[in-house]
């Protein structure tokens, strides 16, 4: 029977459990599909131009609210 993560971190020492740390990080990040050039260059174009977008309407909506509250307080 294998021992679980926590079993062995409860037998290890600090530096052995900052060890297992890292290594269960590397484990990991090996498991990650990057994207491609091609992909990377897609999605921030669209997280551009929807941050684009999303501050034209915030500033619309701004713009329109700092004109009522001039027009009721004069």
């Amino acid at each position: 029977m294998t021992e679980s993560p926590e079993d062995v971190a409860d037998k290890l020492g600090l530096f052995g459990r900052i060890g297992l740390f890292y290594r269960q990080i590397v484990n990991e990040l090996t498991k990650v599909v990057w994207p491609t050039r091609n992909q990377l260059t897609t999605y921030t174009a669209v997280v551009l131009v929807f941050v684009t977008f999303i501050i034209a309407v915030v500033s619309l909506v701004d713009l329109v609210l700092t004109k009522i509250v001039f027009w009721v307080f004069g």
